[in-house]
């Protein structure tokens, strides 16, 4: 059974709320859930594009266990054809209502594009799929990294907007899609609903 959007976002964010508090649920990781996941298959309530940084695990952030989010992980949360068709794989196959986007403060790859690095190899493509975001940042009053930082989030929801099948689930089964920025000091998620 799906979870509606507003219910899943309402379950991220009283998760949130139990990790900076460290009030954690009981979560179950053991070897009964393991068992229930791999025979039952898995039925995660939302779909989190975050990047990569290990500081930043969304089921840690969340307080969620086994089997309750569908993440996606790339440097900078850099939606390609890949990250995009693993969102529409959540959507059509397993029902996830919600998909979020996840960035952080202190963002490497987005301090990468802020300072135009000249980064060797792939890290190079990574840069440059964040250079929109950075372009549109500098127009704005504030910190630059900060501004990128949400601008990156933005332009990675565009990305996915940009899917026919996203765009057709938003309409017809009421897909929602959210942005947050990860406070790396205090934990907190400030959600760009």
């Amino acid at each position: 059974m799906t979870m509606h959007a507003e219910r899943a976002l309402r379950r991220l964010i009283d998760g949130n709320e139990r990790y900076v508090t460290e009030n954690y649920a009981d979560i179950d990781v053991g070897i009964d859930r393991r068992e229930e996941l791999a025979e039952g298959g898995q039925r995660p309530f939302a779909a989190i594009v975050s990047c990569s940084d290990s500081r930043v695990p969304p089921e840690i952030v969340f307080d969620q266990g086994l089997g309750d989010l569908f993440v996606v992980r790339t440097a900078g949360e850099v939606v390609d054809d890949i990250a995009l068709g693993s969102v529409e794989y959540a959507v059509e196959h397993l029902g996830v209502k919600l998909i979020m986007v996840l960035g952080h403060g202190e963002c490497g790859a987005v301090k990468a594009a802020v300072e135009e690095s000249d980064e060797p190899g792939h890290i190079a493509l990574i840069v440059e799929a964040i250079m929109p975001a950075v372009e549109k940042a500098k127009m704005q009053h504030g910190d630059l990294l900060d501004n990128a930082i949400k601008e990156n989030v933005d332009l990675n929801i565009c990305r996915i907007k940009a899917s026919h099948l996203i765009r057709e689930a938003m309409v017809t089964d009421c897909v929602k899609i959210v942005g947050a920025v990860y406070d790396m000091y205090d934990g907190r998620v400030e959600f760009r609903c």
